[in-house]
């Protein structure tokens, strides 16, 4: 089967002193169920078997025993062209990915010809309570609508999200730290009535501070603005 297949090229590809030093970075996982793969070479694999006719079957079967084949799938469904067929392997995938890695890498290129139908998919995964499908929504309000896309009413969504979950508050923490960066007048309101969690609120001045798209006269106002833990 095409998924052991894949499975040996990854093990040809480990490299065990980088999978050690991966499972320090994510806690959720177990170190058994990384391989250790290099990005540029997992992206290398993906673009090899995306026009591979059997790579349906690798998409299907889910959930993947290792992390290195979840971000091959994610990889190989950021390659998909088609807008339909991309957004039908992304709903069957979400459910799936259980850490912040994987979620990050799933960046479909060819939603920014779609950014229009894309946005009834993004309301839906905001809504849905889970806790990477949450975080991938709000990246891709980050990464496609931020520039000329904008709309004031998505800051407005993201603000909106209240969640005991980190990885949920610390991608709303990055939006509005980008979003400060492109769109400071419209944004900057939201941290001065304080509309965000103090630790939210404060992780996105602090993301802010280290931009160097925000200017010093910006930061200096921005630090005024932290929340004081009581």
């Amino acid at each position: 089967m095409i998924t052991e297949e894949l499975r040996a090229r990854l093990f040809g590809l480990q490299d065990v002193p980088y999978r050690d030093f991966q499972a320090k970075l994510m806690p959720t996982l177990s170190p058994d169920a990384m391989i250790g793969v290099r990005t540029p070479a997992l992206k290398k694999l993906a673009k090899e078997y995306v026009k591979n006719d059997g790579i349906s079957l690798f998409l299907q079967d889910l959930p993947h025993r290792y992390f290195d084949e979840d971000q091959l799938h994610a990889f190989l469904i950021s390659e998909i062209r088609d807008y339909g067929a991309c957004i039908e392997e992304t709903e069957r995938f979400l459910p799936y990915i259980n850490n912040w890695a994987t979620c990050d890498q799933l960046s479909p290129k060819v939603f920014k010809k779609h950014k229009p139908e894309l946005l009834a998919n993004i309301r839906r995964w905001l809504a849905s309570g889970q806790t990477y499908i949450v975080r991938f929504a709000e990246g891709m309000l980050m990464q496609h609508y931020l520039d000329e896309d904008f709309d004031p009413a998505f800051p407005e969504m993201i603000a909106g999200i209240r969640s005991e979950e980190y990885y949920i508050n610390m991608m709303t923490a990055w939006y509005f730290a980008t979003a400060l960066a492109k769109q400071y007048d419209v944004v900057l309101p939201y941290l001065e009535e304080r509309r965000l969690d103090p630790w939210t609120h404060n992780k996105a001045i602090q993301k802010a501070v280290e931009s160097l798209r925000i200017t010093p006269e910006q930061k200096a106002y921005l630090r005024t603005l932290r929340v004081k833990k009581r």
